[in-house]
């Protein structure tokens, strides 16, 4: 297909929200195009065809991304991004899609509810012997199944425009993800940095299609509905909350189990619970999720039942079961010692036992320096307590 590409994946849980002065107007001027009937009946398609490809929302939105520019700009220089080199070396391209891929003057938008039913988030938090993982990854890895699906509707509107590039990202390269959503009008970045959907909460992916074809944009949001609330800024375990719309991503759970390569900092361990990839506190407490919408995606039902999982269980697999048991799996991507590393953190935290005692030791001698550290920790917690 003329012009279409999908670029490697790369997640972006802890990106930065926008709160700030424009200061980028695109030096690309957009055309000037009249609503005509084959126009309408183009966007109109598109909705349809998003509907029938199973994604609940698209917007579509010009490429003026002026005020979040600036705001990415302050975080990375606050040194908010922590080890993330990734978002501080692409220039602008970030925040002018036209200087990503050229040409570029309208981008299509789009959601996907992932959130599924009876996986029991607050029960498993509760349970400290239990691992958590982020409801986004217990089942199948998005970004392929979503990224083929763009690829279907960026084909159906190429052939029914008969022109036109396109390229599509999902959670992947320099993209501002959700200011693209919600100048498209899928929602607004709320005081936690996610994207709020007045219908749908919070619980969704996003994709984008970046194309040169002048399609009419969708109303963008035009306010933040968080009023008084702050339940996302107090809950936070690790209080990687500077302010509202401010997020300290090196204190962020998510970016800890997932973007952070190293020793995590001993004093944030403890803080860190159960939770061995990826964090949804500030969800889970958002009062705008009673709307959220149960996915209809059978992909991204839990597998292996990591949904309900010992830690103990999660600790002793080997490399050879982890990577069949995380195979298609966001899991994935951080690795076999990276998993190690998390969840001897989580088993540091976990109630005295035997059986975690031996679990630990049995990764004593683990031939890793930074899994080897973690598990003495863990260990050194327990030396404070009378096994049970």
């Amino acid at each position: 297909m003329d012009g279409f590409t999908t670029c490697p994946a790369r997640p972006s849980r802890v990106l930065p929200a926008a709160n700030s002065n424009p200061s980028h107007k695109s030096k690309y001027t957009v055309p000037i195009i009249n609503r005509t009937e084959k126009t309408i009946s183009l966007e109109n398609q598109i909705q349809q065809w998003a509907t029938e490809l199973g994604f609940q929302q698209v917007g579509i939105t010009d490429i003026d991304l002026g005020e979040n520019e600036a705001y990415l700009q302050k975080w990375l220089d606050a040194g908010y991004h922590g080890s993330m080199d990734y978002m501080a070396s692409h220039g602008s391209k970030r925040s002018r899609p036209e200087e990503l891929v050229p040409g570029t003057c309208r981008v299509i938008s789009l959601r996907m509810d992932y959130l599924t039913c009876d996986t029991q988030p607050l029960e498993i938090l509760a349970s400290p012997d239990k691992a958590y993982i982020s409801r986004y990854t217990l089942g199948r890895d998005y970004h392929k199944l979503i990224r083929k699906r763009l690829a279907t509707l960026a084909k159906h509107i190429e052939n029914q425009a008969g022109h036109g590039r396109y390229r599509a990202f999902v959670d992947s390269a320099p993209v501002l993800e959700r200011a693209i959503a919600e100048r498209a009008g899928l929602g607004w970045i709320a005081k936690n940095t996610m994207l709020i959907n007045s219908e749908a909460g919070s619980w969704f992916f996003l994709g984008e299609i970046y194309t040169d074809l002048p399609l009419n944009a969708t109303a963008p949001q035009s306010s933040k509905h968080c009023g008084t609330c702050t339940d996302c800024l107090t809950t936070c375990p690790t209080d990687a909350f500077i302010g509202p719309f401010e997020l300290d991503a090196r204190k962020c759970i998510s970016y800890l189990t997932i973007e952070h390569k190293g020793s995590i900092d001993p004093a944030l361990r403890p803080l860190m619970g159960n939770r061995i990839f990826g964090c949804d506190d500030c969800q889970l407490v958002c009062p705008w999720n009673k709307f959220a919408q149960l996915t209809q995606c059978g992909d991204f039902q839990p597998r292996h039942h990591l949904d309900d999982a010992q830690l103990v269980d999660l600790f002793l697999w080997d490399e050879t079961t982890y990577l069949a048991n995380t195979e298609g799996s966001a899991l994935r991507r951080i690795g076999f010692e990276r998993w190690l590393r998390n969840l001897a953190i989580a088993l540091g935290n976990a109630p005295a036992s035997e059986v975690v005692l031996n679990a630990l030791q049995s990764r004593a001698d683990f031939p890793s320096d930074l899994v080897k550290e973690h598990v003495q920790w863990a260990l050194q917690q327990h030396s404070k307590t009378e096994p049970v």
